[in-house]
């Protein structure tokens, strides 16, 4: 009896532990990272694909770090359309969009001179088409990260996005790192 008793309990803690940690993650998380106030204004955004890290930067400080989703194949430069990468390398978020398939979105300028050279001398298609943005719009799930899932977007929650759209103009330089 004692033994099946704390076998239960032990079923139980396990089970409860995952969700106990992630409630508590998130917690911490929003205690560790407040809203940006409102007069923020990015001058350079950052992206650190192996670290899954997107920094907003306002000359050398980091006014905030965002954990990002990367395309479904991260490692690596993006060669071609379809390949699931990231792109790396210095771009510029070239466009807000508010009619987004991705709640909001901020345009890359990829492919940029570097990258359609490189798909020219291996003559396949550079692909392009990239953002930052939220999740699906007709996504129902839970609003937290879902691992790397995008064709080769960065992508952050809906809430981020928000953020990051508040505080980063058209013509903001983004450079995206291994």
């Amino acid at each position: 009896m004692w033994l099946g008793t704390r076998l239960g309990k032990i079923t139980r803690l396990a089970v409860l532990a995952p969700f106990t940690l992630v409630v508590l993650s998130l917690h911490a998380l929003s205690a560790d990272n407040p809203p940006l106030p409102s007069s923020a204004i990015a001058d350079k955004v950052l992206v650190l694909k192996g670290e899954r890290k997107l920094l907003l930067m306002k000359g050398n400080d980091v006014l905030k770090t965002y954990t990002v989703s990367l395309g479904g194949n991260p490692v690596g430069s993006k060669i071609r359309e379809g390949d699931h990468k990231t792109p790396e390398g210095v771009y510029v978020l070239d466009r807000h969009n508010a009619y987004s398939l991705y709640h909001r979105s901020i345009h890359i300028s990829y492919p940029n001179a570097d990258d359609v050279a490189r798909a020219r001398r291996l003559g396949v298609p550079t692909g392009g088409d990239l953002y930052i943005h939220g999740l699906p719009n007709d996504y129902e799930g839970p609003t937290q990260q879902l691992g790397d899932w995008t064709e080769g977007c960065i992508a952050v929650t809906n809430a981020e996005i928000e953020e990051i759209w508040r505080v980063v103009a058209d013509g903001t330089p983004i450079e995206i790192k291994p």
